[in-house]
């Protein structure tokens, strides 16, 4: 058996490559408490605190359509039963994070999300 050995991988078509350690197209894990902060990522620009439980995630490099897979994430802080639940809007350039108190529909910061977005990017 034969052992291939590569750090990056770039589809066909593709302006940009990726690290073969985070296969995701994009992904980012960040503090959404107090400043909102990356802790860590990859392919991602920027994060903005939209207002209490909102963010936007902006990339480095576009996905090539908006058609790519989003799979967002929360921590859930026992004490104040915040952050169950994530929702998301997104573009070729952008995701839209919401995080809730869980149970209810009440926009509630949260101090451990994260994002990981699957697709082609342009």
């Amino acid at each position: 058996m034969s052992t291939l050995v590569i750090s990056n991988i770039k589809a066909t078509g593709e302006t940009a490559s990726r690290a073969v350690s985070g296969v995701a197209a994009a992904w980012v894990n960040f503090n959404g408490t107090g400043t909102a902060a990356i802790r860590d990522s990859m392919n991602v620009a920027s994060l903005t605190d939209v207002g209490t439980g909102d963010y936007k995630v902006t990339f480095s490099n576009a996905f090539a359509n908006s058609n790519y897979i989003s799979v967002p994430a929360s921590g859930r802080d026992a004490t104040t039963d915040t952050g169950n639940v994530c929702t998301i809007s997104y573009t070729t350039t952008t995701t839209d994070i919401s995080t809730f108190q869980y149970g209810a529909n009440t926009r509630q910061d949260v101090s451990l999300v994260g994002l990981a977005n699957h697709g082609d990017l342009a």
